[in-house]
């Protein structure tokens, strides 16, 4: 009896062994399609360069900056720092989603991705929020018509990213799964509550919360522009600029931003409750990995927000464009830009156009 006891016993240990190692096997990652890589590095190589030359238009062709100036260029770093970290992802697809860097260059391509994604979203906002109160409340006072409060701000999200960035690192570590290491992965099975309360906490706080605040800013400020009476053909210029550059926030949030969010949250549900269900992770992984993409598109496009807020950064664009601009007409442009600066101080048109300029 004692005998016929232990062997059922044992029958149950093995089958309760086979089914868990059934399960873990179950859902191993597989190679994603060439062309998620091709784009990949189309779209922040795309990013890289503009970004890159925003850069050098701010740090060597723009002598005085402004408040918005100041968060504008930190936008363009935030733009520019997920370049590194694209040869990771890269190779990442070319090895079949496999991890074989090491636990550093993971904790690297996390930092620089949250980085990258979540400091675009802040400062999208806080250029928002900017040019909001420099136009709405034009009169006055704020603390972010200050340099120096916006220097301190900025200063302040870096540290807030680098902190977070560390936290991830510790959190979410490399793992072994199915003898394959894997580095901020949906297949990481230990990680599955660490990752469906990260995401929630990013998709209110680090999404929901900033795209609510720069819809309701331009939501006003569009109302403001448009209850402007222009008469003349440059105020409409301007009006209409600043039209285009309120359109191209929201586009950013909601083509490159809202999808990533909407898809990962949809991941981490189904990994958490449908953990069996292969074929739909596997999709849901694909289409994580092409609204992460769509979210690099946003290097592509915070530059416009450039060109269509700046003043200064248009005229810099167009300077550097042309090769036939000599030294005199240079000079005559700045008497010129001069000449609109005064004339702007006794204009509501002008007056709009230089206090919501970046």
């Amino acid at each position: 009896m004692n005998i016929s006891v232990s062997t059922t016993a044992t029958l149950f240990t093995l089958e309760d062994n086979n089914s868990s190692k059934s399960y873990e096997a179950s859902c191993p990652p597989e190679a994603q399609h060439v062309s998620l890589t091709v784009l990949l590095c189309l779209v922040y190589l795309i990013g890289l360069l503009l970004n890159g030359y925003s850069l050098w238009v701010f740090a060597c062709k723009m002598a005085k900056w402004r408040t918005g100036t100041v968060l504008q260029f930190n936008l363009a770093v935030s733009d520019a720092i997920a370049s590194p970290a694209t040869p990771l992802m890269a190779a990442y697809f070319a090895k079949g989603s496999k991890w074989e860097f090491g636990r550093f260059a993971c904790q690297l391509k996390i930092a620089l991705l949250s980085a990258h994604f979540y400091g675009s979203i802040i400062f999208l906002t806080l250029i928002s929020i900017h040019r909001y109160v420099m136009v709405v409340h034009i009169k006055q006072a704020s603390p972010m018509k200050r340099k120096s409060f916006v220097k301190k701000l900025c200063f302040g999200v870096w540290c807030f990213l680098l902190v977070k960035a560390i936290v991830y690192g510790v959190v979410l570590p490399v793992t072994a799964e199915n003898g394959h290491m894997q580095c901020l992965s949906i297949h990481q099975k230990d990680l599955t509550d660490a990752y469906f309360v990260i995401n929630f906490m990013l998709f209110i706080l680090g999404f929901i919360l900033p795209f609510t605040i720069s819809v309701v800013c331009y939501s006003r400020l569009a109302n403001s522009l448009s209850r402007l009476k222009v008469h003349t053909t440059q105020g409409q210029a301007i009006k209409m600029k600043s039209m285009k550059m309120i359109g191209v926030c929201l586009l950013i949030f909601g083509l490159c931003f809202l999808p990533l969010n909407v898809v990962r949250t949809a991941g981490v549900v189904v990994k958490k409750y449908y953990p069996d269900h292969c074929q739909l992770l596997l999709r849901m992984e694909t289409a994580y990995y092409a609204s992460y993409i769509l979210g690099g598109i946003n290097c592509c496009l915070d530059p416009l927000i450039y060109f269509f807020g700046s003043h200064n950064f248009t005229r810099v664009l167009r300077k550097s464009l042309s090769r036939k601009i000599d030294q005199q007409p240079e000079r005559n442009t700045k008497s010129e830009s001069e000449t609109v600066s005064f004339s702007a101080k006794r204009s509501a048109v002008y007056s709009i156009s230089t206090s919501v300029e970046i």
